[in-house]
């Protein structure tokens, strides 16, 4: 009995539509993803062999260097709704082009008042700005970081319905004083669990 042969079949697949579709992905992707900003601060933050990934949502991070204390809050709909309740805080009306300018800045360190400017002006001016304008305001007659702590804390509240986490970014180098003025803000607003930001310096105990 003659054997059946079998028919061979071409073993190209045609990928015009796998390539349409990763092109498709990669454009979206590019086109909303937000570029990071540049820290204004040089911060040297300590090592540490204890590894934890920090969170990248419902996130406040200060970070603490040379006297001056900068503020990120994590989240463009938590940062445009805490510059609206700044805004009625200390009676600055904010234009929806500067609200919306303001979602993308990353971490800051001005006065409220010097905030307007500071929005309109592109990354260069800004970087160039903070290294005159002393950080945001912690004294007691004058504690502009405790405000924008609390009204970050309502907004995500608010919008989240979850609790703000806190870290602290602390220079290596920094007077003990500096540090402890912001620890001492927290625990006014009954805020006693935080994360230290440290560089990893080997594996986990």
């Amino acid at each position: 009995m003659p054997r059946a042969k079998v028919q061979r079949k071409s073993t190209s697949i045609d990928m015009t539509a796998m390539c349409d579709v990763s092109f498709l992905l990669l454009t979206f992707f590019i086109l909303t993803a937000t570029a990071r900003q540049p820290d204004p601060l040089d911060v040297s933050i300590p090592s540490s062999t204890y590894k934890l990934k920090v969170p990248d949502l419902d996130m406040g991070i200060l970070s603490i260097g040379k006297g001056q204390v900068f503020y990120e809050v994590v989240g463009q709909d938590i940062k445009t709704a805490t510059l609206v309740k700044m805004g009625e805080k200390y009676n600055i009306q904010f234009t929806p082009q500067e609200i919306k300018r303001f979602g993308v800045i990353g971490s800051f360190g001005v006065p409220i008042q010097s905030l307007k400017e500071f929005i309109m002006m592109d990354g260069d001016k800004r970087a160039e700005f903070q290294k005159t304008a002393g950080g945001i305001p912690a004294d007691s007659t004058n504690n502009q970081l405790a405000e924008w702590i609390m009204q970050s804390r309502h907004s995500v509240a608010e919008l989240h319905s979850t609790q703000m986490r806190v870290s602290i970014k602390g220079d290596a180098n920094e007077e003990y004083p500096a540090i402890k003025k912001v620890v001492d803000i927290l625990q006014k607003q009954k805020i006693n669990k935080f994360s230290l930001i440290t560089s990893a310096e080997g594996d986990a105990q």
